[in-house]
């Protein structure tokens, strides 16, 4: 299990590991969407960028090599109605989560990479601030539930995905707003199998909310 825990930071932090902001993205790489409707219209929807994880930055932690000690692993997910975005269009409920509601992407490289943003008009963000993100061994005192390894936290979540693992687990936050309708987490789950073959295009993704 590594612990994740954020920093707010004024740094650009391009092409290191952050939570929040703008994405950083080689050039085989898009912008994830899910199509959503409004209006009668159909249209594609942005999902909400979360991390990006400098692999690198895993190494010293993870001496089993169940990550990837190159590279980038990025994090997308439908979490505009869980930041307080009650209009949101896309809003996944409680449960596994149909695949549309999310990505996980991976570069094996870090170079070349080209920052992706998103604004909801010539001077406003559509991203909350960037985070520097610090990787740590947790104590028996947990400071933090979101992680990456381990195990689930929930054991609804262990019995709903048996024998998967948790590749990141994100908790509630009060300083980003972030709430999963009451005392939820957001889990993104893949098979050992899966991991050690680097295929996190079958990664699963799992809402809980007590």
């Amino acid at each position: 299990m590594i612990t994740i825990k954020t920093v707010p930071s004024e740094d650009v932090l391009y092409g290191q590991s952050k939570w929040w902001g703008f994405p950083d993205l080689p050039d085989d790489l898009d912008w994830p969407t899910a199509q959503a409707e409004d209006e009668g219209e159909t249209f594609e929807d942005p999902l909400t960028f979360i991390c990006q994880i400098r692999c690198s930055d895993l190494a010293a932690l993870d001496p089993e090599g169940l990550l990837p000690h190159e590279g980038m692993l990025y994090f997308f997910a439908a979490l505009d109605y869980f930041l307080g975005d009650l209009d949101a269009f896309l809003t996944p409920g409680m449960g596994e989560w149909p695949s549309e509601y999310f990505r996980v992407l991976y570069s094996p490289t870090c170079e070349g990479l080209n920052t992706h943003t998103l604004m909801y008009d010539e001077d406003t963000p559509a991203a909350l601030p960037p985070e520097a993100i610090q990787f740590v061994i947790p104590s028996e005192a947990k400071e933090s539930f979101t992680w990456l390894l381990g195990e689930s936290y929930l054991e609804e979540v262990r019995e709903a995905m048996p024998g998967l693992v948790p590749l990141l687990q994100i908790d509630e936050n009060d300083d980003w707003g972030l709430r999963f309708f009451d005392c939820g987490m957001l889990t993104f789950m893949i098979s050992p199998a899966d991991l050690a073959a680097r295929r996190f295009d079958r990664v699963r993704a799992h809402l809980y909310s007590a």
